[in-house]
């Protein structure tokens, strides 16, 4: 049977398919080595402007894809870890960790992918060792990456030949706007710009893409992997909106420099490159025979480009972070999103990377505790005056905290599916049963704000007295509230017992009281009833927040 242009196409498409494969099994192999390195790497190496761009490129390198790790930087942010200086100076170190993975690929050891693969699987399925099965993991993939590149050039070889691909190969460098738009279009599809840079080698290296065409797709490389992180940040914080903006704005700005001085840019890839392809930058200006012995130095110019231009990048704008920095308020304004109904800091697609999810989840329901003692310090300003607007704001929170509990159970539950240390995985039970009870602190304070509102519909009357020892019991109530609160966010080591009998004590005496102002009538049936829920009502928070105190100082203990 005589192969046909489809059958090439179908040939490339496989070889492209088992190029994203290896990609993913070897960023899979370099991740389970990691752990809760990542996690320390970061609070000891984002704080200073020259060690933030190392970790961005160690994390590109980990994940083996720049647009990856940019995801990954904005988890970070939304979870608290990054500030904006920090995150910046590691998304523009990403593309050091894109580049290195691009100059492994372009070395072009195809020989050695078979063999690679072969080991991986051997390593991967009957060693009994974890490193050793991990290691095959990671052999298994930069097999198949090789093998998958060696396939989409082989198939791409007789294409190169085709009418139509030599008239796109004409058109293409005379647009160059164009070339970066499509390398920008690719990277965004593919998700990964390590992959994007290997396809684009493997069709120059074929014929299919001209030289020029090529360098230009590389610079787009670099547009769409800003993107990617661009659409992650969705829904995510007010830093990290900034952040992925003013990191879009750089590459944008390092690509029109790219292009403003593209001869330049030229020149100098051929002067750190293997091989003079000058030839190649005029379309039918080589004979087929010299352009054929050209084709092997091809992936080494492309790689060397990525590298010049992101170095080069990363040069002229570190220096400038703290300016971007001081005008990211101007940029995007900050406003007031406390009471949005949804996650602000756990993020589904770093799930992955269960260390970070689970800072995330920590940031999260600690909102939560913020959430709810500031509804109840709303509540308690009721006692003295009915505000409508303050009533609306404390149903809002509650909505709140309704989504938060919802969207918060389901995060914890996918996380429990992913691989944690034991230490860290008895922290999940232990979190989802804190996310129940502050979702119930938060429908008791509505609770009572409900008794309230009758209470001001139906006019019913407490006692002087009563209402005083009420508001009182409701101060203390605050105090545990407020101490759930602090204790949330790590700031307080306080022994709960001592306020615990406190409020028992209280409690006590107020039901005492209570019985009193019914046998001697001081107090109606139908008030006394909703008196009596209301105090139900206090005890169920304190208990809820004494609750949560104790689970959250036994996992720190």
């Amino acid at each position: 049977m005589v192969p046909t242009y489809w059958s090439y196409i179908i040939e490339g498409l496989g070889g492209l398919a088992l190029f994203i494969l290896g990609m993913r099994t070897m960023s899979e192999g370099l991740q389970k080595v990691s752990g809760e390195r990542l996690r320390r790497l970061l609070e000891k190496a984002t704080g200073n402007r020259l060690t933030a761009p190392l970790v961005g490129s160690c994390l590109a390198s980990l994940l083996q894809s720049g647009s990856a790790a940019s995801v990954l930087v904005v988890g970070f942010v939304n979870a608290g870890l990054l500030s904006l200086y920090q995150a910046l100076g590691v998304l523009l170190g990403t593309g050091i960790g894109t580049t290195l993975a691009i100059q492994i690929i372009a070395f072009r050891v195809t020989a050695l992918a078979l063999p690679a693969i072969t080991v991986g699987v051997l390593l991967s399925f009957f060693s009994k060792s974890r490193r050793l099965s991990q290691l095959g993991g990671l052999l298994l993939g930069v097999g198949l990456v090789f093998f998958g590149l060696s396939i989409i050039e082989g198939a791409s070889l007789p294409l190169s030949e085709s009418a139509i691909i030599s008239g796109m190969r004409e058109g293409l460098p005379s647009i160059r706007l164009a070339a970066v738009l499509l390398g920008a279009l690719l990277t965004f599809l593919v998700q990964s710009g390590s992959a994007t840079l290997g396809i684009v080698i493997a069709l120059a290296s074929a014929g299919v893409l001209s030289y020029d065409a090529a360098i230009a797709m590389v610079i787009g490389e670099v547009a769409g992997a800003a993107l990617i992180p661009l659409i992650a940040s969705v829904g995510g914080s007010q830093t990290a909106k900034r952040a992925v903006v003013i990191y879009l704005c750089i590459s944008w700005g390092a690509i029109a420099l790219g292009l403003l001085f593209f001869p330049l840019f030229l020149r100098a890839i051929n002067a750190v490159s293997p091989g003079d392809l000058s030839l190649l930058q005029q379309s039918g200006a080589a004979p087929h025979a010299v352009a054929q012995a050209l084709r092997p130095y091809v992936a080494r110019h492309l790689a060397n480009a990525h590298t010049i231009f992101t170095v080069a990048s990363l040069l002229i704008f570190l220096p400038l972070l703290g300016f971007f920095t001081r005008s990211a308020e101007t940029l995007l304004p900050a406003r007031r999103s406390e009471s949005e109904p949804r996650p602000r800091f756990i993020d589904t697609r770093v799930i992955k990377t269960p260390t970070i999810a689970l800072v995330q989840a920590w940031s999260e329901l600690s909102r939560m505790g913020g959430l709810a003692a500031a509804m109840y310090r709303e509540l308690v300003s009721q006692f003295d005056s009915y505000n409508p607007k303050v009533v609306a704001a404390i149903r809002d929170k509650e909505l709140v905290l309704d989504v938060l509990h919802r969207d918060m159970s389901h995060f914890l539950v996918a996380l429990s599916r992913e691989t944690l240390s034991l230490e860290r995985a008895v922290e999940i039970p232990a979190m989802l049963q804190m996310v129940n009870e502050m979702e119930q602190v938060g429908d008791q304070t509505e609770a009572v704000l409900n008794y309230l509102v009758r209470k001001k519909e139906e006019r019913l009357r407490f006692s002087s007295s009563a209402m005083e020892e009420l508001k009182r019991f409701a101060t203390k109530v605050g105090e545990v509230v407020s101490l759930c609160e602090r204790v949330l966010k790590g700031e307080e080591d306080e022994d709960p017992a001592p306020l615990r009998a406190e409020v028992a004590l209280l409690q006590e005496e107020l039901q005492a009281s209570h019985l009193r102002r019914l046998k001697v009538g001081k107090c109606s049936i139908v008030a006394g009833l909703l008196y009596g829920d209301m105090i139900i009502a206090f005890c169920k928070i304190s208990e809820l927040c004494f609750s949560i105190i104790s689970q959250k100082k036994g996992i720190a203990a």
